[in-house]
């Protein structure tokens, strides 16, 4: 492989076609379900469909299918077959690519001149809702594709999903990919592209993601809001008592979670990884938020930061119902309060349970006989990589070097993609590269969210380099051979992708 050629036709397509296209996809407020119930009738969804069905059918891989796929009741889901190049190794054996396309809402705290669904273009990045989030990563899986026809180098079968319901928790992913299991095959390598990286000097897999346990918990006093002279005193303000109930969850002085029924023991080699990330990231573990002048982060080294956002649970309220807001808030005490809860989980722990015990924890003997509910919404499990293979330890630090001048990093993510944990029940022999481009001040989910393109640029590259390794594996049925952790210190020589 040309290293030189693959950077330069990846920064060609990026500059010349791949902006431009993500451009017009961050107009579009394509909101996921759970955002915009009426999503259907918005027609915001299938506008963001077409642009990247008719871009994926514009692309020069021949005999490459594409489909809209939409079962009944469900969000749409574009699917491609892209045929062997070259030898082919035999059976069902694939690479599958993962995107999605839906996205969170607009948010708050948006800068003058940003807005969710208003492209801005500042040097390196590009702003607006959804394009690193996980606009890029149709475009990123062909480009990738493409840039290895370019040199008529080989590669395997290549499958790409793009699902239009991630930000909603996936639900619609399981039909589609039971739906379209015959067709799938059997993938021995999954590519994620929506994941994250802490910094943009080189290329982060991600080795586990965290469950998520989130509902709606309120609390109810009284029938009808009150002179609050006239009941403070007297009746218990459902404020308070909302605070009673969360106290149970987590220490209000530390956020520490107090139920040790959410926590697991961490595998010793996610301690390690944590430890290696600290030792390069440094303060930028923490420092990356926008934090106010003068706040401090939670624990006491980044080495526990980076487990504490990776492998420990912890609560965060992301929506209140039931006060006004300060300008019409008069002398009222209140009837009830609402808030959205979620909670992230470790990777390991049964999402269910975890769940229940939540459920359980927030209803049981309500204070001053207050009517408490709690409306579970979500509740899944989170998913930890299996051991890399050599071949793919391999073909992943050659890539990071070849395209970044730099080692590859491994790190857990805060977040969660409930489809990682059902490719890996349905596919067990699959090897998982999780990768992307979210990295310091990006931003996921908040105002000012951006794509740094040339990370873009970069990871496509090395994409590319995995997805022809993975061939040569193939072709030596290393594919489907024994693994070894990423950090086993294994060695077996430089792959030659430069």
């Amino acid at each position: 492989m040309d290293i030189t050629k693959l950077k330069a036709f990846v920064g060609n397509k990026w500059d010349t076609d791949i902006v431009p296209q993500l451009v017009n996809y961050i107009a579009i407020p394509n909101k996921s379900p759970m955002f915009d119930a009426d999503w259907q009738a918005h027609g915001y969804m299938d506008k963001a469909v077409s642009l990247m069905e008719t871009w994926a059918k514009a692309q020069d891989l021949p005999g490459m299918h594409v489909e809209v796929v939409r079962l009944e009741g469900r969000t749409p889901l574009i699917f491609l077959d892209i045929p062997a190049h070259g030898e082919r190794s035999s059976g069902d054996d694939c690479v599958l690519l993962y995107g999605h396309l839906d996205k969170q809402p607009e948010m708050t705290g948006w800068d003058d001149d940003l807005g969710p669904w208003k492209p801005v273009l500042k040097g390196d990045r590009l702003y607006g809702r959804g394009g690193a989030d996980d606009g890029y990563a149709i475009f990123g899986s062909l480009t990738a594709i493409l840039a290895l026809r370019d040199q008529n180098l080989p590669h395997a079968r290549c499958v790409v999903m793009i699902e239009a319901c991630e930000e909603s928790g996936s639900y619609d992913l399981p039909a589609y990919v039971d739906h379209l299991a015959p067709r799938i095959g059997k993938p021995s390598l999954v590519v994620c592209l929506d994941s994250g990286c802490g910094n943009y000097e080189q290329l982060w897999c991600t080795t586990s993601l965290r469950g998520l346990a989130g509902g709606n918990l309120r609390v109810d006093v009284l029938h009808e809001g009150v002179h609050s002279g006239d009941a403070s005193g007297i009746v218990p303000s459902s404020f308070r008592i909302l605070r009673e109930l969360l106290d149970r969850v987590d220490d209000e002085k530390t956020g520490k979670i107090r139920l040790d029924g959410l926590f697991v023991d961490i595998p010793g080699e996610r301690k390690a990884q944590a430890a290696k990330v600290a030792e390069v990231l440094g303060d930028e573990v923490w420092n990356k938020f926008p934090f106010m002048d003068g706040m401090t982060p939670m624990a006491g080294d980044n080495t526990e930061r980076v487990l504490n956002r990776t492998w420990r649970p912890a609560l965060s309220i992301t929506g209140v119902d039931g006060m006004p807001p300060l300008s019409s808030a008069g002398n009222v005490l209140r009837p009830f309060t609402a808030v959205k809860l979620s909670l992230r989980l470790p990777p390991t722990l049964d999402g269910t349970a975890a769940g229940n015990l939540l459920r359980d924890t927030l209803l049981k003997d309500p204070p001053n006989g207050a009517k408490v509910s709690f409306e579970l919404e979500k509740s899944s499990a989170g998913w930890n990589a299996p051991a890399l293979a050599s071949w793919l330890e391999q073909a992943i630090d050659a890539a990071s070097q070849c395209s970044f001048g730099k080692p590859a990093m491994y790190m857990g993510e805060g977040g969660s993609i409930p489809f990682m944990g059902m490719l890996g029940e349905k596919f067990p022999g699959a090897q998982f590269m999780i990768t992307g481009v979210l990295g310091p001040h990006s931003n996921a989910h908040g105002p000012n969210e951006f794509l740094h393109i040339p990370m873009g640029k970069g990871v496509t590259a090395c994409v590319a380099q995995v997805v022809a390794a993975h061939h040569a594996a193939s072709l030596r049925g290393e594919t489907t051979g024994s693994a070894v952790a990423p950090d086993s210190g294994q060695r077996h020589g430089d792959h030659g992708c430069c």
